[in-house]
């Protein structure tokens, strides 16, 4: 917990959580009616119909090995799993429902949208409406609390798949379509240190977006290769990616930040203005920009 964070808004998130894990019935060792507690039941909805992999699914639901282990188990002895080695790497396992955990994930599918109905049920449809709402937004945000941003290796799989997508994306975008054989694509090594950082956002353990700083010796920091995967757009991931690219810019002693773009992305554009960006004249031969950007930026710890 951050020193910063207000005490009124600690006791209403804890005000909050009692309130859901009463409502919803998490208390009880028999979740929705059914005989297991709603370890099992989760774990058995998150398996689904075409199965997983097991270190998938324990970094979807953010849980440790021993206890995904445990859970699956007892799925396993209640007959409703199998957790076999992968065929073509038998290091990585896979877990698949059974006819009998297929008949028990429906009861459970069935009973979820049952509960979901009574929570509903006692509100007028003005509340209800305001409910949906403000669990929607509810989920938002928690959702971004759980994506991480971790330094990689510019060849990292995730990475070069975050590389791919933006490049297929820009593609689409540009006019002219994009050929990264044109563009002044930084190298690996400029973006691994002393020489520069590549960053990989992460949701549930899956690549979701990505960004570069390059820290030439003789010029400015600059920014490259900022890209979100649209299902995870709506997150603050572009601005939280430019804050922390900001912080470790002016940490490696940087007092300008730069960035070129293409006039095809108005919202990156958007955001790089409401960011304290400010436009300047072209500071290199970029054949797809039409735009480039400067900012001043301090070391937060030195404010």
């Amino acid at each position: 917990m951050t020193t910063d964070t207000d005490p009124t808004h600690i006791d209403r998130v804890r005000r909050f959580n009692r309130t859901v894990t009463e409502r919803v019935g998490v208390l009880h060792d028999h979740y929705l009616g059914l005989d297991r507690p709603i370890g099992e039941a989760r774990l058995l909805w998150e398996i689904g119909e075409d199965g997983q992999d097991v270190r998938q699914l324990r970094e979807r639901l953010g849980l440790d090995s021993g206890y995904v282990s445990r859970l699956l188990r007892a799925l396993e002895s209640d007959g409703l799993v199998t957790v076999e080695p992968h065929p073509e790497d038998r290091r990585v396992r896979s877990v698949r429902l059974t006819e009998a955990g297929r008949a028990e994930r429906a009861v459970l599918d069935g009973r979820s949208d049952e509960l979901a109905g009574s929570l509903l049920a006692p509100l007028n449809a003005a509340q209800r409406a305001r409910l949906v709402t403000a669990m929607a937004e509810v989920d938002r945000l928690l959702t971004a609390g759980t994506v991480t941003l971790d330094s990689v290796d510019p060849d990292h799989p995730d990475a070069q798949h975050c590389l791919r997508s933006y490049f297929t994306e820009l593609g689409s975008l540009f006019e002219t379509g994009f050929d990264p054989a044109r563009s002044l694509l930084p190298d690996a090594g400029e973006l691994r240190p002393p020489h520069g950082l590549f960053l990989v956002a992460r949701l549930h353990g899956a690549p979701v977006g990505c960004a570069g700083l390059k820290l030439p010796a003789d010029a400015p920091a600059e920014v490259k290769r900022m890209w979100i995967a649209p299902h995870a757009r709506g997150l603050g991931l572009a601005r939280r990616f430019l804050a922390e690219l900001e912080a470790r810019a002016a940490r490696h002693g940087r007092t300008v930040l730069r960035l070129d773009t293409n006039k095809a992305l108005d919202a990156a554009i958007g955001l790089y203005r409401a960011s304290g960006f400010q436009e300047v004249p072209a500071f290199n031969d970029e054949p797809y920009a039409h735009h480039w950007f400067e900012k001043r930026v301090t070391d937060p710890g030195c404010r």
